[in-house]
């Protein structure tokens, strides 16, 4: 019997060392397992680093290439074009307007009915319509006939409240939030598409001819009187409620900025200058490129796999429809080298832009100590469930890192504008006021993107000048500054009422 208790108790013991041996063996592998994933995290965080010093060279090269744009045509990563918008709105425009704003995966349609200066926006209605993802790469003929076709539609719904002068043409300012060489304040040629578009044989032809033609097989009555740029459009929205407006920044689905330049500082322009010695730049910034932009492993994988590669290089690390996407790649890369997630790599996690920037956000702005929101998206989102609280923080402070090292390199770009402009210094005894007005769903909804924008152009200019700058949201801007140049540029402009 002592025998018998004591084999037993020797079979025990050794069962207990064998499964505290496991649980030893298994507590190593995921200790190991851990301290890899967390030297990809730390060596991605040191690479996204954006100090103080490097920002001032990023600043510096943009007025670089803004002045490299602004000399010649060619060559040159900004292409600083000029829009042919050297008035912009003052208040006296009236009438009724229609806009059309294309500028990523929806466009909107919209119509304002404008009562000068006292009357100012009297009436404004919109409808947002979703491009299905086959247009954005099939022919430019398919895409214009479905935009012309959702115009006439809205045409269609015309309320009370909004009137056409008898015998007059409806008009419509088109916003077209991709490069466009333009040759007047209504015509102009794409140069490339962005954002996710890709339809070849829209390329080199007049976007006005392409709608214009649409419309006119939709039965559409109406005159395109401007062709601009979302930032324009935002631009001169903002200068109709603000004269103290210089610029606009778009950061949205895309990135671009818009200035106003003194016509005698650009090189290129030929013939007489404009009467208001003035001209609006649309920089096309997304595609700003430097040796001093923090670009990662990731940012260069992403660029390769995209529709343009080695192209929009500064869009590619600023926008939101590529945030979301540089963090799945390093949440990637941490499943299938360090086990990040477990033994399996959760699938989803390969699939390109599963993991979109709201989403990326509102993980961001979790405030729950158990960072709930974080678990829940993972799991919603990637389809990965269980996860410790350690790896949730990891996950938010990747967060972090991506929408810091964008909103500061976005700040880095104001500060371009600002010095182009000599809007950087304050002249003694001057505080002249200078705004900028923002648009995009990125900058508006980012909570946490958008703080840490405004208080990096602070840290880079400083107390005094930081108290003249405003960074002033401008919401729907580029819809209502297309209306508003529209009527600036109205065929019946010198017409009464």
């Amino acid at each position: 019997m002592g025998k018998l208790a004591v084999g037993t108790g020797v079979i025990c013991a050794a069962t207990v060392c064998a499964v505290a041996a496991l649980i030893i063996q298994r507590r190593m592998k995921n200790s190991a397992r851990w301290a890899k994933a967390m030297e990809f995290f730390k060596e991605f965080e040191k690479k996204c680093e954006t100090p103080i010093d490097r920002l001032y060279l990023v600043a510096d090269a943009m007025v670089d290439e803004m002045n490299a744009g602004l000399t010649s045509e060619d060559g040159n990563q900004l292409k600083m074009l000029i829009s042919y918008v050297d008035n912009l709105p003052t208040g006296d425009e009236h009438g009724l307007f229609y806009a059309l704003d294309l500028g990523g995966t929806n466009f909107r349609v919209l119509r304002v009915q404008l009562g000068g200066k006292e009357g100012r926006v009297l009436k404004q209605e919109s409808t947002e319509v979703s491009i299905p993802p086959q247009l954005m790469i099939g022919t430019s003929e398919e895409l214009f006939d479905f935009i012309a076709e959702a115009l006439a539609k809205f045409v269609a719904t015309e309320s009370e409240g909004f009137h056409v002068s008898p015998g007059r043409q409806r008009e419509l300012g088109f916003t077209f939030s991709f490069p466009v060489k333009q040759t007047s304040i209504a015509s102009g040629s794409l140069i490339r598409w962005t954002k996710g578009f890709s339809i070849d044989d829209a390329v080199g032809q007049d976007v006005v001819a392409q709608l214009t033609k649409s419309m006119e097989k939709k039965g559409v009555d109406m005159r395109v009187g401007a062709l601009v740029n979302d930032t324009i459009g935002t631009l001169a929205g903002g200068r109709y409620l603000n004269k103290d407006v210089v610029a606009a920044v778009i950061l949205g689905t895309g990135t671009n900025a818009a200035y106003v330049e003194r016509a005698s500082a650009i090189p290129k322009w030929k013939g007489p200058l404009p009467k208001s010695e003035e001209m609006v730049i649309n920089m096309e910034w997304g595609n700003f490129r430097s040796s001093h932009l923090p670009l990662t492993e990731y940012d260069h994988q992403l660029d390769v796999e995209s529709l343009n590669v080695g192209e929009q290089i500064f869009e590619k690390i600023i926008s939101g429809m590529y945030l979301g996407d540089i963090m799945r790649r390093v949440l990637l890369k941490m499943a299938e080298e360090a086990a990040f997630f477990g033994d399996t790599v959760p699938p989803k996690l390969s699939v390109p832009f599963v993991l979109r920037t709201p989403v990326m956000s509102a993980m961001h702005h979790d405030t729950s100590p158990d960072l709930k929101v974080v678990g829940s998206k993972l799991k919603e989102i990637l389809g990965i469930s269980n996860t410790t609280l350690r790896t949730r923080k990891v996950v938010f402070d990747l967060c972090n890192i991506v929408a810091t090292r964008g909103a500061r390199l976005s700040a880095a770009g104001i500060l371009g504008i600002l010095k182009k402009i000599g809007r950087d210094t304050v002249n003694e005894g001057q505080k002249q006021k200078t705004v900028i007005a923002m648009d995009g769903g990125l900058f508006e909804h980012y909570t946490e993107f958008r703080n840490c924008l405004k208080s990096t152009i602070k840290e880079l200019v400083g107390e005094e000048i930081a108290e003249t700058i405003v960074i002033d949201l401008a919401n729907d801007g580029s819809g209502l500054g297309a209306t508003l140049l529209a009527a600036s540029h109205s065929q019946y402009k010198d017409v009464e009422p």
